[in-house]
């Protein structure tokens, strides 16, 4: 049984993975959607109640239903580099793949459908408050005076995206900033806004889920901090990563979201404050890890390459009297 892996190629974090595949023995395909159709071939067959699909990569052909998992890592859009790219050809080639894909027994990391709902922020708070995380007080509005009102009632606030990183190429991510005392708001009106009540925070803290395994790393504040970096990946210093434990009502309360929401992965973001709260502040369902590894020595890429690499249930098949392989 085979683990495909969705992702591009310049994808250092998949390689950390593949390592370990490889180390284990199991199978492994790599590829973009991007490819397809210049690179990357497919063809799915239903005849007579049976299903037979393949996909080809690099000279290598796998079997739909021969597929043990599926890591949807960072891949691009199906059809992206073909030799005449329309809008057109990449939700063709994106339906063909994917349908072909979600009629397979395989396992995912994470589904399509889970990992759509997943990265919408408004839908990870609302999932994180119902199961009893610790969310700061946040707003996403396009009303000014709402901002204004929030703003009386929470003078120190940070501003972010709703959606994450600017969908530019190469993308680039937009820091989280510091709201000025004296902010007028008005330019809320033009887009959705999400304000969120900064936490002084001690610490940040990324919770790496996998299955049912957690591994959570901590990151100090500098003594000397400059108090206008409140985002993580922007600030100054040479703190490194730690490994830290995860408290017993976090853990909780993130085994439910993961069930809730579905996911076989997700890369949990906190704010640590003085006194010891996690404050949640997104689920990344797709979140960079290596540099968690690199710095902490916990094994992020190994305990994913177990979880693909893991055996599955076979899907049940019979024999009709003409002697072909029925689901």
């Amino acid at each position: 049984m085979t683990v495909l892996i969705l992702t591009s190629e310049e994808d250092v974090t998949a390689d950390m993975v593949v390592v370990h595949l490889n180390s284990s023995g199991a199978p492994v395909v790599r590829l973009d959607p991007a490819d397809l159709t210049d690179g990357v071939a497919l063809s799915a067959e239903y005849v007579h109640g049976a299903f037979r699909g393949h996909l080809q990569s690099a000279g290598r052909l796998v079997s739909i239903d021969g597929l043990r998992s599926v890591w949807v890592r960072r891949p691009g859009a199906a059809a992206a580099r073909a030799a005449a790219p329309s809008a057109w050809l990449t939700e063709e080639s994106s339906q063909a793949l994917y349908g072909m894909l979600r009629g397979s027994g395989a396992r995912w990391m994470n589904h399509p459908d889970a990992a759509r709902r997943a990265r919408h922020k408004p839908w990870q708070l609302r999932l994180a408050q119902r199961c009893g995380l610790p969310v700061p007080a946040t707003l996403i509005t396009t009303f000014p005076q709402a901002a204004r009102d929030f703003a009386e009632r929470f003078p120190d606030l940070v501003v972010k995206p709703v959606s994450g990183a600017h969908p530019q190429d190469p993308p680039r991510a937009v820091p989280t900033s510091r709201v000025a005392p004296d902010t007028d708001f008005s330019a809320v009106a033009y887009g959705p806004t999400l304000l969120q009540r900064r936490v002084a925070k001690r610490a940040d803290v990324r919770l790496t889920v996998v299955g049912g395994r957690m591994l959570a790393a901590r990151k100090a504040v500098a003594e000397d901090a400059d108090p206008e970096e409140v985002d993580v990946r922007f600030a100054s210093g040479d703190v490194p990563w730690r490994p830290a434990d995860v408290p017993p009502r976090v853990a909780d309360a993130v085994r439910r979201y993961v069930r809730e929401a579905q996911l076989s992965y997700g890369a949990f973001d906190f704010a640590e404050d003085a006194d010891g709260t996690w404050w949640f502040l997104e689920c990344n369902q797709s979140g960079q890890f290596g540099f968690v590894e690199v710095e902490t020595g916990q094994p992020i890429a190994r305990t994913i390459a177990e979880w693909l690499a893991r055996p599955g249930r076979r899907p049940h098949t019979r024999r009709d009297d003409s002697s072909r392989t029925v689901c």
